[in-house]
C-alpha cells in the first residue's frame, strides 16, 4: 500500500523560504504543495504585506495564528502577554527561546497532527541553501516528518535568490531596507541598529516592545533583564547621544566589511551594498545570527 503524504512548505516572511515556494512551483510542478505562514500576532506590516504578494502568485497560504491555542487558523487569543507571564515573566532570550516554540512550533505542530491523525507522513521543504552550513531544519521527536532542502539539492546558493523572486514579479520585502529579517516586531535577535530603525519605521511596534520589558522579567541572577540586554533598556534609544553613538558604531562597521571586501575582491558593486541583507555577515555572525529558521528564512 503507497504511503499517504502531505508536502508542506512553511513561509517565514523572509526571502529564502519565498523563493523557495516559488522555485518549487518552476521545477517541481508535480507535487502538491501546501503553504503555511504562523502568524505570531506580532508581525511586522512588511512581512504581512509580502505575504499578500506572495499568495497572488502561489494560491492559498494557511495562516497558523499562534495566539490561537485552541483554534488552529486565526480564532481565539493568546497573546505575548499572556505567554510571558505563563513563562514566569522572562522574557525569551537566545537562552530560552521559548517565543519561537510557543509562537512558532506549537501552531505548526497542530496543523500537521490533523494530518498524521489521518494517516500521512509529512515531507516539510525548507529553505536552507547550497552554500550554508549543514542544518536539519525542522524535527521533532516521534513524529513522521522528514525536512526536504531542494536548494541543497539543486546547488541554489544566496546569489540566486533574489533572481528568483525577480522573475516572478516580486522584491525583496520592504522590510529589508531597515532590517536583516522576518520574525516578530520584537525579536531579541535585533541588533541595536534595527532596534533604532523600528523606532523610526514603526514608532508603535517600538513601544509595544517597551511595554513588554517593563514588566516583571528578570534573569536568573535576579538582575533587569531587556531585549537588548543586560542593563539596556529600549528607553535608551530616546536619548540623541545613544542614537548617535549607535548609528556610529554601525557605520564603523560597514566600513570595516567594505574595506575587507575590496581588499579581497570578493563584492562588485560594494559601493551600492544592501547593508541590511548583508548585516549578519557585516557584523561577523552566521547567517541568522543563531535564531532559528523558522523565524528567519
Amino acid at each position: 500500500m503507497k504511503d499517504k503524504v502531505k508536502h508542506v512548505l512553511g513561509l517565514s516572511g523572509g526571502k529564502d523560504s519565498s523563493a523557495l515556494a516559488l522555485y518549487m512551483k518552476e521545477t517541481r510542478p508535480d507535487i502538491d504543495v501546501e503553504y503555511f505562514f504562523t502568524d505570531t500576532g506580532y508581525e511586522l506590516p512588511e512581512t504581512n504585506e509580502f505575504i499578500d504578494q506572495l499568495e497572488e502568485r502561489l494560491g492559498y497560504i494557511h495562516r497558523l495564528n499562534g495566539r490561537s491555542m485552541n483554534d488552529i487558523e486565526g480564532r481565539g487569543e493568546k497573546d505575548f502577554a499572556k505567554l510571558l507571564k505563563d513563562n514566569g515573566n522572562y522574557l525569551p532570550s537566545q537562552r530560552d527561546r521559548w517565543c519561537t516554540i510557543q509562537l512558532k512550533l506549537v501552531p505548526f505542530e497542530r496543523w500537521v497532527d490533523l494530518f498524521i491523525k489521518d494517516g500521512y507522513k509529512i515531507k516539510s521543504y525548507v529553505g536552507i541553501r547550497a552554500d550554508e552550513p549543514q542544518r536539519t531544519g525542522y524535527m521533532t521527536i516521534d513524529k513522521p516528518i522528514e525536512s526536504i532542502m531542494p536548494f541543497r539539492e539543486d546547488g541554489i546558493v544566496k546569489s540566486d535568490i533574489e533572481n528568483i523572486l525577480q522573475r516572478n514579479g516580486l522584491e525583496l520585502p520592504a522590510y529589508y531596507k531597515w532590517r536583516s529579517r522576518s520574525g516578530c516586531s520584537f525579536c531579541f535577535y535585533q541588533k541595536k541598529i534595527e532596534w533604532l530603525k523600528l523606532q523610526e519605521n514603526h514608532p508603535e511596534l517600538f513601544e509595544e516592545a517597551k511595554k513588554f520589558e517593563k514588566g516583571e522579567s528578570n534573569n536568573v541572577k535576579g538582575e533587569r533583564f531587556y531585549w537588548m540586554g543586560q542593563g539596556q533598556p529600549l528607553e535608551i534609544l530616546e536619548s540623541e547621544e545613544a542614537k548617535k553613538r549607535i548609528r556610529e558604531n554601525h557605520e564603523k562597521q560597514v566600513e570595516r566589511f567594505k574595506r575587507k571586501k575590496r581588499r579581497n575582491a570578493l563584492l562588485d558593486g560594494i559601493e551600492d551594498l544592501d547593508e541590511f541583507a548583508n548585516l549578519d555577515e557585516i557584523y561577523d555572525e552566521v547567517e541568522g545570527g543563531g535564531a532559528c529558521i523558522t523565524c528567519y528564512k
